[in-house]
């Protein structure tokens, strides 16, 4: 039998915006979108560490939308107006995002995040213990948006020393590791940070993770140039500086940016509908399309490749336990 199609909510070029600017202005610079406040964007000019506090060009403005114009993360060519102030002469199109849908429609999206390389999903090993359900939400929200995910486990000091928190978060995370990258680290200790580092290098990341296991700490780490370019920007202008409406974006080397993200664990399953959800569980997809009845739940039908799979010891019963309770919509776990 023939796989389904998928049908999910990844992002597209034909979602993008695109300017209506036909040859790139000679005065343009190559930028990326590291804050948004409103009508006004941090744009972070890639030839240094200048910040220009930037608003779009007139003909941006006017273009029709079904998505927001300019997004932290998007790369953009702005124009230096002077006084530490630029003006956006077009948005380059988007690779992925990491996107809500608006309330009350399926149409038009609201991005957390343009461009994202990948994410980062913290947990801690304890104090808060983890939560492997809502870990999968996290991944679930990554493999629907179709970005990479890395998981990184954080106090692995507090089993009693390095080597056994390495060894209990391996065992903890052992259905995951054929799917997805397993960092363990301590940012007290100092332990994991530069293999974490190493993940990072060359590309834009989304640290996601619940409160409390110290995304902040491991964050603090990195050396943070944006943040203190900033700072200097809204002394030097006074203007723009309102409560940020989605991500903000560090640089902690060139050409490398973490995101902070608040609320984003309001965004975990937002918009993955119940015939999609096998297919954002890398174990599954092999034998999806291989079952009795081209709508299979695999819950209950006969002749299940996915059932089988798990019978046969092939996906692990944890992993496929999670799928089953996510698809019947169970919320008590």
């Amino acid at each position: 039998m023939a796989r389904r199609e998928r049908k999910l909510y990844p992002s597209s070029d034909k979602r993008s915006v695109q300017a209506p600017v036909l040859k790139r202005p000679d005065d343009a610079l190559d930028g990326i979108v590291v804050r948004a406040y409103g009508k006004y964007f941090d744009v972070a000019v890639e030839d240094g560490e200048r910040v220009l506090l930037s608003t779009p060009k007139g003909t941006l403005k006017r273009a029709a939308k079904t998505t927001d114009l300019i997004a932290v993360g998007d790369r953009v060519w702005v124009v230096d107006v002077g006084e530490g102030e630029g003006r956006v002469e077009a948005v380059l199109p988007r690779t992925r995002v990491l996107a809500r849908r608006a309330r009350n429609t399926r149409a038009v999206e609201q991005i957390v995040l343009a461009n994202p390389d990948q994410a980062v999903i913290m947990m801690a090993l304890t104090k808060p213990e983890p939560h492997l359900r809502l870990l999968d939400r996290f991944l679930i929200m990554c493999e629907a948006q179709g970005i990479p995910a890395v998981i990184a486990i954080n106090k692995i000091d507090l089993a009693g020393d390095i080597e056994a928190g390495r060894a209990a978060t391996l065992a903890l995370l052992a259905d995951y590791l054929p799917s997805y990258p397993v960092v363990p680290l301590s940012a007290s200790a100092e332990t994991g940070v530069d293999e974490l580092r190493d993940h990072l290098r060359g590309k834009v990341t989304v640290i996601a993770g619940p409160s409390g296991v110290g995304k902040s700490s491991v964050m603090n780490r990195f050396d943070l140039v944006l943040d203190q370019a900033i700072g200097e920007l809204s002394e030097a202008t006074g203007k723009g500086r309102h409560t940020t409406t989605a991500a903000q974006l560090f640089r902690i080397e060139p050409d490398t940016y973490v995101a902070d993200t608040p609320g984003i664990r309001a965004l975990v399953l937002h918009g993955v509908e119940p015939d999609e959800l096998d297919e954002c569980f890398p174990e599954l997809r092999p034998y999806l399309g291989h079952c009795a009845y081209s709508d299979c739940t695999h819950l209950h039908e006969p002749r299940c490749a996915v059932q089988a799979a798990v019978a046969e010891g092939e996906i692990p019963t944890k992993r496929f336990e999670s799928y089953a309770s996510l698809r019947r919509g169970d919320t008590s776990e």
